[in-house]
């Protein structure tokens, strides 16, 4: 099928106008990183095409994940339009995106969305001069609100080849000239422009040289590249590339905008400052953080989990399933597989719709005000500096605290940092140290009824752990700290309609994908604890409790436990509380804390990371647990 594609930067609305021209929802956001992979749909207006939603890009040539992604899209479709979708308020960095898209000699429509915004703010664009100097249609719209979505479609017919922004420097021409010449002459693109490859190529897009590199005739092309393209200096070509497309975006954006100062200075906009101010931005930021947890962690994983888990499915469906499965099948090992200890009803089901689904319903709830108030972006800027001594950027701030209310969750929404890198040490530091709503009021229970000095033995003993494990996993995991570059949308107030419409797109995502993972372990507990592995585990276990940790015979079960679901380790602990002394308290609440995560997050973390990455996380944090918990007994025993 011939193709049409939505190309943008980040925050800009792609995914409002997809769903407003398919008809088809894509999660709207307002952060990067929300469409990690392309969403392709047929649109409303001509069902002999395919549209595309393709990810946010901050630049070309590409970087991110979310930027190749896009770049693949490009290479590999039969592309007939682009649609590019801008940011009417920020008309410059806009067309620095399309004087490299020009290049690429695929007609397209300029979407120059957010215009009530930019409206709000005193900007006005001067839609048919910009047209005109462009060469391409032009439409101001309003997604949100479906405006200019009629003079969209039509202007798609009238689609053109925009006219080339800017001639770079002379030096630079005859550059891209000659590896133009070289695209040509061995490895022309079927549809896109000789001329935006060699410019793609001498700024070093890794896709364009992936391309090349498969093609045959692609090796004089790259040979050529990597001549041109060596290190000679701190003035690169690509930095010279951008800098004079910047330069050109710069020129034309000054001729056709207008800003009438006095409405820029909206309350959205000084909630947004006091949002990233050095000062002030702290105690918002632990205010929202707060408000979030409060719902998340509290209302979700304590008022909605006790409701459905406790009173609905433990005092009356469970009940009557249990009946029912036992009066219908009389094979005891049967009956046991849907409805016994381990059973794909009343472990399976139970903790993805009892336990898991009010966390996550509760959570999306909350992202989706964070995104739609243009919090989210703010939130990633002021915890940056923070994040950078574990090797991560702001952006990994909302998963950890997240992770507060449930790691299975939390693992999810580390899709929304930008490379593997971060993703994996991420979802590692949340595996090794961060304890769930459940754990963490069982375990504060515990040590808060023995002394405040053991609950600031644990809190220290866990945030050195989570400081120093994530330090050294950014010095061992191969590549680079990704500097946080965002777009900071405008601060407005949430539209129910777009939280509702993530919030059930989310919902959907969860109970088609996630569930299976809770049967699937639910599957392997059973089959361990028919085949009396799980039995030989818990003793195999008592040399190591009892002589290192120090803890009594009793407690290696509730490792095993933890490992079913965290707080039943931590509530095993708990049980044991009369004969724990305060070491034993302390080492005992650390070594669960660190311990395996619980069989759904394992699941969760096999389908993000694949089952080899989720077995050498095991491998590593079994023995980092049992090391500090040994280690931290024979500390305190000279102490205490």
């Amino acid at each position: 099928m011939r193709t049409l594609a939505l190309v943008g930067h980040p925050n800009v609305g792609k995914s409002v106008l997809f769903h407003r021209l398919t008809g088809t929802y894509v999660t709207v956001s307002n952060y990067p990183g929300t469409t990690v992979e392309v969403s392709r749909a047929t649109p409303r207006f001509d069902r002999e095409v395919s549209l595309l939603d393709t990810p946010g890009v901050l630049a070309l040539p590409s970087r991110s994940d979310d930027e190749r992604a896009t770049m693949r899209a490009l290479l590999n479709e039969n592309m007939r339009t682009l649609i590019q979708v801008g940011d009417a308020k920020n008309l410059r960095r806009t067309l620095n995106l399309t004087a490299l898209l020009a290049e690429l000699g695929v007609p397209m429509v300029l979407a120059l969305n957010m215009s009530d915004e930019a409206r709000a703010r005193g900007v006005s664009v001067d839609t048919a001069t910009l047209a005109e100097a462009l060469a391409l249609p032009v439409v101001a719209t309003v997604a949100t609100g479906g405006e200019g979505m009629g003079a969209l479609t039509d202007a798609l017919a009238h689609a053109a080849i925009p006219a080339p922004l800017l001639r770079y420097d002379e030096a630079l021409e005859s550059r891209i000239t000659a590896v133009e010449d070289l695209i040509l002459t061995h490895c022309p693109h079927p549809l896109l422009a000789a001329r935006g490859l060699a410019i793609l190529g001498i700024g070093r897009d890794a896709e364009v040289d992936a391309w090349l590199a498969a093609q045959p005739g692609g090796a004089p092309v790259r040979e050529a590249l990597a001549a041109l393209t060596a290190p000679t200096g701190r003035d690169t070509l690509p930095a010279r590339l951008a800098r004079q497309r910047s330069a050109a975006a710069e020129a034309l954006a000054r001729t056709v905008t207008q800003q009438a100062g006095a409405k820029d200075r909206t309350l959205s906009m000084l909630v947004g400052r006091v949002a990233v101010h050095r000062v002030w931005g702290w105690p918002m930021l632990l205010g929202v953080l707060y408000l979030v947890y409060l719902f998340v962690g509290d209302f979700g994983a304590s008022t909605l989990v006790g409701l459905l888990e406790e009173d609905f499915f433990g005092g009356v469906l469970n009940p009557a399933i249990v009946d029912f499965v036992h009066g219908h099948i009389s094979t005891p090992w049967l009956a046991d597989l849907f409805v016994g200890e381990y059973g794909l009803w009343t472990m399976g089901m139970t903790y993805a719709l009892a336990l898991i689904l009010p966390i996550v319903t509760t959570f999306f709830l909350a992202f989706g005000v964070l995104e739609d108030s243009g919090y989210f972006s703010r939130l990633s800027v002021i915890a940056n500096r923070m994040f950078a001594v574990i090797g991560l950027n702001g952006r990994a701030v909302l998963p950890m605290v997240l992770g507060l209310g449930c790691v299975t969750m939390a693992t999810l929404t580390t899709r929304i940092l930008h490379t593997p890198r971060e993703r994996l040490i991420t979802i590692y530091l949340m595996a090794l140290a961060i304890p769930c709503s459940a754990q963490l009021g069982v375990v504060l229970g515990l040590l808060g009824g023995i002394s405040f000095t053991a609950t600031v033995i644990w809190v220290a003993s866990i945030v050195l752990v989570l400081l120093f494990t994530g330090w050294l996993a950014s010095k061992v995991v191969p590549g680079r700290r990704v500097p946080l570059i965002t777009e900071l949308p405008p601060m407005r107030m949430p539209v129910l309609g777009n939280v509702l419409k993530k919030t059930g797109g989310r919902l959907k995502w969860y109970l088609i994908e996630v569930i299976p993972l809770f049967l699937i372990g639910t599957l392997i507990m059973f089959g361990l604890d028919r085949s009396g592995a799980l039995p030989w585990i818990i003793e195999a276990g008592k040399p190591l409790v009892v002589g290192w940790l120090g803890l009594p015979p009793e407690a290696s079960a509730a490792f095993v436990m933890g490992f079913l679901r965290r707080d039943f380790g931590a509530s095993g602990l708990f049980a044991l509380q009369s004969q724990l002394d305060m070491v034993q308290a302390v080492v005992g609440m650390v070594t669960i804390t660190l311990f395996v995560p619980c069989i759904a997050s394992l699941m969760m973390i096999v389908k993000e990371q694949g089952l080899r990455v989720a077995a050498l996380m095991l491998a590593m944090i079994i023995p980092t647990a049992f090391f500090i918990g040994g280690v931290l007994n024979h500390g305190l025993r000279l102490i205490f």
